[in-house]
C-alpha cells in the first residue's frame, strides 16, 4: 500500500505541499490540464528547482493577471522568478504581516476580522463558500478530488465562522484568495490523486512565534483560524523559537482533512524524497516542506496486504434511546445526512427495565465526531453519545454509464485488483428508463447488471 508522510519540521503551506508533491514525481502539465477543467482563469501554475538553505527542491507558485507574461520573460531569460507579491504576502512573514488579503503564505480565506459573513460592499468580486462548493461539485474532477476539495474548503470555512461568529456558508473569499485557495487545495487533491491515493500521514506540525496583522488589529502567533482548524481535528501544535508565522489555515485545514495519524515516520519501503520550498529565510531551520513517498510495510493490526482496496477511517457514534418520538428520530436523520453524515441508522433493542428501544448510530468523516455528537446531544432525548474511530476498507468506485435493450444505464461498479467485483445500478436512471419505456424497474436494473462486464477482469 503507497504511502506519503509529510514531514512538516518547518512549517506548511498550500503551495509547499504542492511544491513537495511536484518534487517527488507529479507531472506539472498534468496538474495544469487537470485544474482546467475548473471555471478559473486568471492565473498561471509555476514551478521551478531552486535551494532553499542548501536544500534543492521545487518552489511552486501562482501567478495572478499579468503575472504571467512576467513569469514567461523570467523564464527566458534564465532567471529564477519570485512571485511578484508584497512583503506582507510572503509565508512567515514578520511582524508587519497582514492578513487583509490572502497571499501565498495564506492562500485560504482572509484571517481575523476580514472573512466576511454578509454582504460585501467593496469592489473586490468574492466568493463564498457555497459558490466555490458549488463550483467544485459541479466539475468535471474525478469524485475523490471533489469530495476531498470540498472537505478542506469545509475546515476553512468552519473555523473562519466560529471565529466571526457566521455560517460556514457566508464566509466570503476574495478573488486574489480564492484564486490561490482552489489551485492549492484542488491542485494538491489532485496530486495525491495523480500519485494513486496514497495513504497520508504527516509529522506533528510546530509553528513559529510573533505576531500578524489583520483587519481589526494584530494577532499573537497561530493564526485564529490555524487554532480553530487543528482544534477541529484534536491535534497537537507545538511552537519554535523563529519569529514567523509557519502554519497557514490552508496547510493546516489540507493535512486535517487527509492525514490519518501526526507522528513519527510510519515503516515503509522508501521511493522518493521531494521537498516543497518556502519563501522565508530562516535563522534555525530551511523552509522546506519533505515529502516521503513509499511502500507501507505495516499496519496498525497486522501486515499490509496487496489488495488495491481504499482504506479510511470512519467515526462511529451510538446511543440507545427508550423515549423517542419516531417523528423526531426520522427528522433527526434527514438532518444528519444533509449535514453531511456518511450514514445514519436505528434497530430496535430491548433495554433496561424491560423498555424497548432502538440504538441510534451515526457513521461520519473521523475528524466530525464532535459536531454530531452535538447534533445527537441537540436533537435526540439522547444523554451521552458512544464514540468510536473505525478503520474501513472500500472498493475503489467508479460511474459507467452502460447501453442496455431498453435504453442507456448509469451504473455504479467496486473494483477489486482491477477487477469488477460489485454492480449497482443508479436508481434515477433506472427509474427514468422504466418510465420511458414501460417497463418494470426491478426488469431494467436486471438489464443494468448484464451490460456490466462484471468479473471479466476488464479495466476500461
Amino acid at each position: 500500500m503507497k504511502a506519503v508522510y509529510f514531514d512538516a519540521f518547518s512549517g506548511v503551506s498550500g503551495d509547499m505541499i504542492l511544491g513537495s508533491l511536484l518534487d517527488v514525481g507529479v507531472e506539472i502539465d498534468s496538474l495544469r490540464e487537470d485544474l482546467a477543467r475548473l471555471p478559473v482563469r486568471g492565473y498561471h501554475l509555476h514551478a521551478t528547482r531552486r535551494t532553499k538553505a542548501g536544500m534543492s527542491g521545487t518552489k511552486f507558485d501562482v501567478h495572478l493577471g499579468e503575472a504571467r507574461e512576467h513569469a514567461h520573460a523570467a523564464e527566458e531569460e534564465g532567471h529564477h522568478h519570485e512571485p511578484q507579491n508584497s512583503p506582507d504576502s510572503q509565508p512567515g512573514a514578520p511582524e508587519g504581516h497582514t492578513h487583509a488579503h490572502a497571499g501565498r503564505s495564506h492562500p485560504s480565506i482572509p484571517d481575523p476580522g476580514h472573512a466576511d459573513c454578509g454582504p460585501h460592499h467593496g469592489h473586490a468580486e468574492v466568493r463564498d463558500f457555497r459558490s466555490i462548493a458549488d463550483m467544485v461539485s459541479g466539475s468535471s474532477l474525478p469524485g475523490p478530488v471533489r469530495d476531498r476539495a470540498l472537505g478542506v474548503f469545509r475546515r476553512i470555512a468552519e473555523a473562519e465562522g466560529k471565529i466571526h461568529g457566521c455560517p460556514p456558508e457566508s464566509v466570503h473569499f476574495h478573488e486574489v484568495g480564492a484564486v490561490d485557495s482552489i489551485v492549492d487545495v484542488v491542485g494538491g487533491c489532485l496530486a495525491l490523486e495523480a500519485l494513486g491515493r496514497p495513504r497520508v500521514f504527516a509529522a506533528p506540525l510546530i509553528e513559529g512565534t510573533g505576531w500578524i496583522r489583520c483587519a481589526h488589529g494584530r494577532f499573537p502567533v497561530p493564526a485564529p483560524a490555524t487554532l480553530e482548524i487543528l482544534a477541529a481535528r484534536g491535534l497537537t501544535l507545538r511552537q519554535c523559537e523563529e519569529p514567523h508565522e509557519m502554519v497557514t489555515p490552508t496547510g493546516a485545514a489540507f493535512l486535517a482533512e487527509f492525514a490519518e495519524a501526526f507522528g513519527p515516520m510510519p515503516a515503509m519501503r522508501l521511493e522518493r524524497v521531494g521537498y516543497g520550498l518556502g519563501t522565508r529565510d530562516m535563522r534555525t531551520r530551511p523552509n522546506v516542506l519533505r515529502a516521503v513517498l513509499g511502500e507501507l510495510e505495516s499496519e496498525p493490526g497486522g501486515p499490509v496486504t496487496s489488495l488495491d482496496w481504499e482504506v479510511d477511517q470512519v467515526g462511529c457514534l451510538e446511543t440507545n434511546l427508550d423515549d423517542a418520538n419516531p417523528e423526531v428520530l426520522g427528522h433527526f436523520l434527514d438532518r444528519a445526512l444533509a449535514a453531511g453524515a456518511l450514514d445514519v441508522f436505528y434497530g430496535p433493542v430491548q433495554m433496561k427495565k424491560n423498555r424497548p428501544g432502538v440504538v441510534l448510530t451515526v457513521l461520519c468523516p473521523a475528524a466530525e465526531c464532535d459536531r454530531f455528537s452535538e447534533l445527537i446531544l441537540r436533537e435526540t432525548t439522547a444523554f451521552g453519545v458512544r464514540r468510536g474511530v473505525l478503520e474501513r476498507r472500500k472498493l475503489r468506485r467508479e460511474f459507467l454509464s452502460v447501453d442496455t435493450p431498453v435504453g442507456r444505464i448509469k451504473v455504479k461498479v467496486g473494483r477489486l485488483d482491477g477487477r469488477i467485483v460489485q454492480v449497482a445500478p443508479e436508481y434515477e436512471s433506472c427509474r427514468a428508463v422504466a418510465a420511458e419505456r414501460g417497463v418494470p424497474l426491478k426488469a431494467v436494473y436486471t438489464a443494468a447488471v448484464q451490460a456490466v462486464p462484471a468479473f471479466s477482469g476488464d479495466s476500461r
